[in-house]
């Protein structure tokens, strides 16, 4: 099972029938194709440790508060290229999705590294289903 697979199952799981699952169908389209391009979640904290976001990263990793991020300097860890080639498959601008992905990372990767690293499970669907549920929620 794929990826975005996974990730559909596991949207679906975690937020059947309401607006949650609205929510979550727009954040899994945001999502989906991000990790899929870096590599996965562990993937995506490399880069971003290695893009000059090692502090705002290890915030999300650690025990206390997330730092936030903004969508510029998401944007500048990503690659432009990335950033342009997702908006493209998403229907959206870089600046808009980077923005929206700047929102909702923080909170996800820190949902995904218990211990201060990514659960080596964390693209499990029923552990991504509950990290994913519990974001939108929040939403």
């Amino acid at each position: 099972m794929g990826l975005l697979d996974q990730l559909s199952q596991a949207v679906n799981q975690a937020a059947q029938g309401t607006q949650a699952a609205q929510s979550g169908s727009h954040w899994m389209n945001l999502v989906g194709p991000l990790l899929e391009r870096v590599g996965g979640v562990q993937g995506l904290v490399q880069q971003l440790q290695q893009g000059e976001l090692g502090s705002i990263v290890d915030s999300w990793l650690g025990q206390g508060a997330n730092q936030a991020i903004s969508g510029q300097q998401l944007q500048q860890a990503l690659g432009e290229e990335t950033c342009q080639q997702l908006a493209q498959q998403t229907g959206q601008s870089a600046s808009g999705l980077s923005e929206q992905l700047a929102q909702v990372l923080p909170g996800l990767i820190d949902q995904l590294s218990p211990n201060g690293q990514v659960a080596p499970g964390a693209l499990d669907s029923s552990q991504l289903g509950s990290v994913l549920g519990g974001l939108f929620g929040r939403t």
